[in-house]
């Protein structure tokens, strides 16, 4: 009997540590707050992988708003800058201007953006980027999932805005988890992966 107080007194501090710990996630604790702002943002915390812990490509496709069919295999060899985002995203019309001009920069240098439109209708998206001058495609992810689900089992997307730095085999070198705060720090991530020997 004794031993089963104990099992469960042991089950119980178990629990509660556990719950403690995940009470000081962030992104836990704006999903409970329910502000109903329509995202979870995250701090702009960058996490990059060094090449020989990147595991193996991520293999994805998708649909854009215009009807253009877009894969992995379409940017081999090239480093890709995947953007998680949507037109309502407080954060992400924050960024747009900056991952433009970046993706303008990089043009022909070896590296490509893509954006991954989680929420909208093509009509919606398009307005969007019509708005802030993108001209990097994005894919309509809302219907399926599809695009979200294919880096779910690396490095995730967690929060939106996203944003991820694909290395020239397609593996994930970096994540910015929410909107982009300096221009500086995805240009020195993109430089340098660019940089590296395949």
């Amino acid at each position: 009997m004794r031993r089963r107080r104990l099992a469960v007194l042991a089950g119980t501090v178990l629990v509660a540590t556990l719950l403690a710990g995940c009470s000081t996630d962030q992104l836990a604790a704006q999903y409970r707050e329910g502000s109903n702002k329509g995202y979870i943002a995250g701090d702009g915390s960058v996490t990059e992988i060094a090449a020989e812990e990147r595991g193996v490509p991520v293999v994805w496709s998708g649909t854009t708003g215009s009807g253009k069919v877009l894969s992995s295999a379409d940017y081999t060899g090239q480093v890709v800058v995947v953007n998680f985002w949507y037109a309502s995203c407080a954060p992400c019309r924050a960024e747009a201007p900056a991952l433009r001009q970046l993706s303008e920069d990089f043009t022909g240098k070896g590296a490509v953006w893509l954006g991954v439109n989680v929420r909208d209708q093509a009509a919606n998206a398009n307005a969007f980027e019509n708005s802030y001058g993108i001209t990097y495609p994005s894919v309509m992810d809302v219907d399926t999932g599809a695009m979200q689900l294919a880096f779910s089992g690396s490095i995730p997307p967690n929060a939106v805005p996203t944003t991820l730095v694909l290395d020239k085999s397609g593996r994930v070198a970096a994540r910015i988890l929410g909107a982009l705060t300096s221009q500086s720090i995805l240009r020195t991530i993109v430089s340098d992966t660019i940089a590296e020997r395949p």
